[in-house]
């Protein structure tokens, strides 16, 4: 005769069944899909510029506030390939569901992209392409090339009918940004590499101290400078703090890209004309709010979303959209 268990026993046998099921899919490498918190890795090219430091910062808080959890990494220095890659691995490892990472170079690191992908995790872009643009499931940035081309016409219009004599303040040779910057600002001047009115240029990696020194070799060579391409807001302090060191400050037209609080604070100092600003703080967020949404629903984002670039200036020039250094204040990478 078939023995029929008593209801209770049944009941807790469904129970422990349940119970077991659900730790094992809370468990470790799963990416906090289920009891645990959603983890979030983020790779930033550095953990010392400020830009980077407002990313992760954003990333962070923004993170706690929907229940996730960021786990923040860096590069050693501005073009640290290697660097990133171990830090992908890494965070592959201690399963993360989604990795946001600033790429110091665009196709330095897409052997690990693409092995981060095959596992399960969505991989976002923040601030910088890579190349080819679907090494990621998406990007969150600024349009580069759009901000540099800001920066190139306000320095333009600047001059006016006078002739540019132009110094560059570069940032880190095959860097993705640092060449659409670039790029950028020469079409805003309406020059192309190789022009005579190019007297000088030199790599920065967006560093202050790298930039002073790159400056003060470049006039010793021509100090007849009328206009300096700044990378960042680090580049241009260090440009300018050459430039008055050779009695040039306020004779020279500089401008830069960044938009964060001190930059906004040295355009109303007077340090420089004006910068263009980019919103890393809307970029960490809507990446966070990505890797939440695709935790919970497998969704993926996809394509580059633009993040937006407003060009910051107390001197607004006709023909170019602008705002003063109050909004910006106000504004500081948002």
């Amino acid at each position: 005769m078939k023995r029929t268990a008593p209801v209770a026993v049944v009941a807790m046998v469904t129970l422990l069944a349940t119970a077991a099921c659900t730790q094992t899919k809370s468990g470790s490498g799963d990416g906090g899909t289920s009891t645990g918190p959603v983890k979030i890795g983020l790779v930033t090219k550095t953990d010392t510029n400020p830009y980077f430091v407002k990313l992760r910062e954003s990333a962070k808080a923004h993170a706690a506030q929907s229940g996730a959890e960021v786990i923040a990494v860096a590069g050693k220095f501005d073009g640290d390939n290697e660097g990133q890659v171990a830090a992908i691995e890494n965070l592959v490892q201690q399963g993360v569901k989604g990795i946001l990472i600033t790429p110091s170079n665009s196709t330095g690191i897409l052997g690990a992209l693409k092995q981060a992908k095959e596992k399960g995790v969505l991989v976002i872009a923040l601030d910088t392409e890579t190349d080819p643009k679907d090494a990621v499931d998406a990007t969150y940035a600024t349009n580069n090339t759009t901000a540099g081309e800001l920066e190139g016409k306000y320095i333009k219009a600047t001059l006016g009918s006078t002739a540019p004599r132009l110094l560059m303040m570069d940032g880190t040779p095959g860097g993705t940004v640092d060449e659409q910057r670039h790029k950028g600002f020469l079409q805003g001047m309406g020059l192309k590499d190789g022009d005579p009115a190019i007297i000088g240029a030199a790599p920065t990696n967006g560093d202050q101290n790298k930039a002073q020194a790159a400056m003060e070799n470049l006039l010793q060579r021509d100090a007849t400078v009328n206009a300096v391409y700044t990378l960042n807001e680090p580049a241009a302090r260090g440009a300018v703090a050459a430039l008055t060191a050779k009695g040039l400050a306020g004779k020279v037209a500089v401008g830069s890209i960044d938009g964060g609080c001190q930059g906004v604070a040295d355009v109303k100092a007077g340090k420089y004309l004006a910068t263009v600003m980019q919103f890393p703080k809307k970029m960490a967020e809507q990446g966070v709010d990505a890797v939440v949404a695709f935790a919970k629903d497998g969704k993926k984002p996809t394509g580059f979303q633009d993040t937006g670039a407003q060009l910051i200036t107390d001197k607004p020039l006709p023909g170019l959209d602008s705002k003063d250094t109050t909004w910006g204040a106000q504004n500081c990478w948002g």
